[in-house]
Parts: structure tokens; sequence; C-alpha cells
């Protein structure tokens, strides 16, 4: 009987709960305030993981990448006693910017839809 999901993608899942929390509870830093964890890929091996996370404000998605990146070693550390798990992978953050994308794409078609209906009425 096949499993449903792979190891990558339960660990995955485990450490975007955990980074998630970590975040909100561990990091201080004022840069890295209102983060929310979208996602995470792990690689095959489990040696690495990509986060991807969304922002309330996203004109400082630069300077948070950057700050999480630099916490990427305390939060791996922290990772390490929470998941049991003899490998955690190495974290690199990256901006997801795919929710901001389909609220403009939501704009657009609303904004097509009014003008195909203002056209159609006259």
């Amino acid at each position: 009987m096949p499993k449903e999901f792979s190891r990558s993608q339960r660990m995955a899942e485990q450490i975007r709960r955990e980074l998630s929390q970590l975040i909100r509870d561990e990091i201080k830093d004022p840069r890295v305030s209102w983060v929310s964890i979208t996602a995470v890929k792990c690689s095959k091996d489990l040696s690495s993981a990509i986060v991807y996370f969304t922002l309330m404000d996203s004109s400082t998605s630069e300077q948070t990448t950057h700050a999480l990146n630099n916490a990427a070693g305390f939060l791996r550390k922290q990772l390490a006693s929470l998941i049991r798990s003899r490998i955690v992978p190495q974290l690199k953050f990256i901006h997801d910017n795919s929710i901001e994308r389909g609220s403009e794409m939501d704009a657009l078609i609303a904004r097509a839809r009014s003008t195909d209906a203002d056209s159609d009425s006259e």
C-alpha cells in the first residue's frame, strides 16, 4: 500500500508548524514582525529546506528576508530540539508574493467585469 505523503512532505509540514511558533515566540528582531510561513519544501534527503513566508507590509520583504536568513542557524538549532529527527535541514527563507499577485489578479478581473457590465448596459 503506497504512502499518501512522502517523508519529506511530512517533515516539511512539521517544520512549517514549528517555525511559525518559533518566529512568533523566540525572534525579537523588529524586522521579523507579522511574518507568516506559507510553505516549506524539503529536499528528498532532508539536507535543505526552502521556507516561503508572507508579510503584512511587503515593502520590507528584503530586510525581513535578510533578517530571517541571518537567524536561520538559531532557528535550526531550536528546531533540532523540537523535531525528533536525526537530520534537521539547512533553512533558506524566500518571500512569497503569490498572495499579493492573487489579489492584484482579483482586482484586474473585477475591473474587467465591471467594464464589461458597463458596456453591456449601454
